[in-house]
């Protein structure tokens, strides 16, 4: 089956999301003009997220910076790919998004038991409203 929109056959589903919230991932994805958005991003950010929080055990992880900003390395920094699924969150319908969320809020628990809260934050030169900035973050990611 060929669609004018996606060629030969639509993209592929996006583990954990129904059909319908994948397609309007995508399309969001296509029309969004943001730098953080672009085809398969969100598919990317998902994996980058549950790929960090996957080690077993009770040992705290610390995200670290990305040795580079462009949109490949970004998601070697974890908070890199929740600020792609904060974005992607913003754009999508409502119901897309509520199921979203619904994969989110276990992921995002997982991230505050994991990591620890930055006692420092409010002495940064910068200063985010995104929580997930708020955690201490170490140059080598891992336990």
């Amino acid at each position: 089956m060929t669609s004018r929109l996606w060629g030969p056959a639509p993209p592929p589903r996006i583990r954990g999301l129904s059909t319908g919230t994948s397609l309007a991932v995508h399309r969001a994805e296509r029309a969004g003009g943001s730098w953080y958005l672009h085809p398969g991003a969100t598919d990317w950010a998902l994996r980058r997220y549950r790929e960090f929080l996957s080690p077993p055990g009770r040992r705290p992880l610390y995200p670290r910076e990305a040795p580079c900003s462009c949109p490949g390395c970004s998601f070697d920094d974890v908070r890199h790919a929740r600020d792609v699924l904060d974005e992607i969150l913003r754009e999508l319908p409502v119901r897309a998004r509520a199921e979203l969320l619904r994969l989110l809020r276990p992921l995002d628990t997982t991230f505050r038991r994991r990591t620890l809260p930055d006692p420092f934050t409010h002495r940064r030169h910068w200063r985010t409203e995104f929580w997930w900035y708020r955690r201490l973050a170490d140059p080598l990611e891992g336990p």
